[in-house]
C-alpha cells in the first residue's frame, strides 16, 4: 500500500471525488452551520481548496500525478462540447462589446503591472530584481507574463526568447501558480456575491440575464427523464468529439508549424499559434457551436450540460491540488512582486468595469480568460452558468493570439525598470 504523500492516480482521484463530495453534500444542507458556510463560502472555491489542503499537508503528491493532464485534455473538451452543444450564438452577440475591452483591460494590466511591480521592489529589495545575463529576474517574469496574457504555449515561448536560465525556471513556475490560483479563490469568491458586486459597479446585466433566462426557458422545453440511451448518445457526442478535437488539434497545429516560419520559431510573436492544446479547444469548442444547429441541441433536456459541469468540477479539483499552500512564503521577494502585479491587473479590471458599468461576470471571465487561460476562463464562466461557457472559451482563444505579442511587450518594460 502506499505511504504518505500518496503518488497513485487511482488513489489520488478517488481522494478527489471524495473531496468534491463531501462539498456538494454539505452545500445541500438546507439548515445550520453548513447553510450559513456556504453563503460565504462559494462551493466551487471549497471544490477548489480542498486538493489544495491535501498537497499542501503531503498527503497526496501533485507532480507524480497524472490527473490534471486527464482532466484538461479529455474531461474539459468533453465538457466544453456538452456545454455549447445548446448555445445560442446570436444572443452571446448580443453581449456586445464589454466582454472584449474588460479582456483587453486586463491584457493591459498584466503588460504594465509587471515593469511596475519591479519598480515598487526595487524600492526595498533591489536584489530579489536584480541578476545578471541569462540570470536576470525580468527574463523569468517575462514567462508568467506569458502564462498570464495566453497559457502554456505563450509561457514557453517567452522562456525559449529571453533564455532564462532554466536552473532558476522553477521559481517563477511557483509564482505563476501561486499567485495566478490565489486570484482564481479571490474570483471564485466574488462569484457568490455577483449581484451586490454588480449593484456596486452599477452594470447593465439585462443582456447576461436575457441569455441565462433563453437557455434555462429552453432547457425547460425539452427537459425529460434521462434514459440510458440518452446517456450514451451524450457519450458518443462528447467523446468522439474529443477524439475529433485531439485528431484535428494535432494536425492543424503540426501544419502551422511546417508552413509557417512565424509558427514555427519559438522567438516570433505568433509561435503561440502552434500549441495542441489551443486549437484542441478551438476545434472541441467548434464541434460543440456545430452541434447546436442539429437536433443534438435537445441533448441539454437530458442534462447534457449538468454532465459537463460535473468534469468541469473534476478539473477544478486537479487544478486546486496544483497548489501548495506552504509554498507561498518560500520566496517572499518574488511572490511580491507577482502579488502586486496581479493586484495592478486587478485593479485596472475594477477602475475600467466601474468607468463603463461592465457586469462582474465580464470582469471575472476577462481577467481568467488572460491568467488562467482556456483551462480556468470556462470554469469561471460555467460558475455564473452553463450558457455563458462559450464566451470564456472564446475569450481565453483570444488570450492565447495576443499572449505572446503582448508578454514580448510587457518583458522589454520590464527590462527598463529593472535598470532605473
Amino acid at each position: 500500500m502506499d505511504q504518505l504523500p500518496f503518488t497513485d492516480d487511482t488513489v489520488i482521484f478517488g481522494l478527489l471525488c471524495l473531496c468534491l463530495g463531501f462539498v456538494f453534500y454539505t452545500s445541500s444542507i438546507a439548515s445550520g452551520f453548513w447553510s450559513k458556510f456556504y453563503t460565504i463560502v462559494p462551493t466551487v472555491l471549497m471544490c477548489y481548496l480542498l486538493p489544495a489542503i491535501l498537497a499542501s499537508v503531503g498527503i497526496v503528491d501533485e507532480a507524480s500525478s497524472q490527473t490534471y493532464f486527464v482532466a484538461s485534455r479529455y474531461l474539459l473538451p468533453a465538457a466544453l462540447i456538452l456545454m455549447t452543444l445548446s448555445i445560442d450564438l446570436k444572443a452571446i452577440m448580443n453581449l456586445g462589446s464589454k466582454a472584449l475591452i474588460m479582456f483587453l483591460t486586463g491584457t493591459a494590466g498584466i503588460i504594465i503591472g509587471g515593469p511596475i511591480a519591479i519598480l515598487i521592489v526595487s524600492i526595498f529589495s533591489p536584489e530579489t530584481v536584480g541578476g545578471n545575463g541569462f540570470d536576470a529576474v525580468w527574463r523569468g517574469l517575462a514567462t508568467i507574463a506569458g502564462s498570464w496574457i495566453g497559457g502554456g504555449a505563450n509561457q514557453a515561448a517567452m522562456l525559449e526568447v529571453f533564455q532564462y536560465n532554466q536552473e532558476n525556471y522553477g521559481g517563477m513556475v511557483l509564482i505563476d501558480i501561486v499567485v495566478a490560483n490565489l486570484w482564481m479563490a479571490i474570483i471564485l469568491l466574488g462569484v457568490g456575491k455577483t449581484k451586490q458586486i454588480d449593484r456596486w459597479l452599477k452594470a447593465d446585466t439585462s443582456s447576461i440575464e436575457e441569455l441565462k433566462q433563453k437557455v434555462s426557458a429552453h432547457t425547460e422545453k425539452i427537459a425529460r427523464v434521462t434514459s440510458l440511451k440518452d446517456l450514451i448518445m451524450m457519450l458518443f457526442y462528447a467523446f468522439t468529439g474529443v477524439g475529433l478535437a485531439h485528431l484535428l488539434g494535432f494536425h492543424f497545429a503540426d501544419f502551422l508549424q511546417n508552413n509557417f516560419e512565424v509558427v514555427r520559431n519559438p522567438q516570433k510573436i505568433l509561435s503561440s499559434l502552434g500549441s495542441d492544446f489551443l486549437w484542441m479547444v478551438v476545434f472541441a469548442t467548434a464541434i460543440g457551436i456545430g452541434l447546436s444547429f442539429t437536433k443534438a441541441k435537445n441533448y441539454e433536456g437530458a442534462g447534457a450540460s449538468k454532465i459537463g459541469g460535473m468534469f468541469i468540477y473534476i478539473l477544478v479539483a486537479t487544478i486546486g491540488m496544483k497548489m501548495d499552500l506552504g509554498k507561498v512564503l518560500d520566496n517572499p521577494g518574488l511572490i511580491a512582486i507577482g502579488l502586486i502585479w496581479i493586484t495592478i491587473h486587478a485593479g485596472l479590471l475594477i477602475l475600467v468595469a466601474k468607468l463603463i458599468k461592465a457586469p462582474f461576470f465580464f470582469l471575472a471571465v476577462g481577467s481568467q480568460a488572460n491568467v488562467g487561460g482556456a483551462a480556468s476562463a470556462p470554469v469561471v464562466a460555467a460558475e455564473f452558468h452553463p450558457s455563458l461557457t462559450s464566451v470564456g472559451i472564446l475569450l481565453a482563444v483570444f488570450g492565447y493570439v495576443v499572449g505572446t505579442a503582448g508578454a514580448y511587450l510587457c518583458a522589454l518594460l520590464m527590462e527598463v525598470a529593472s535598470k532605473v
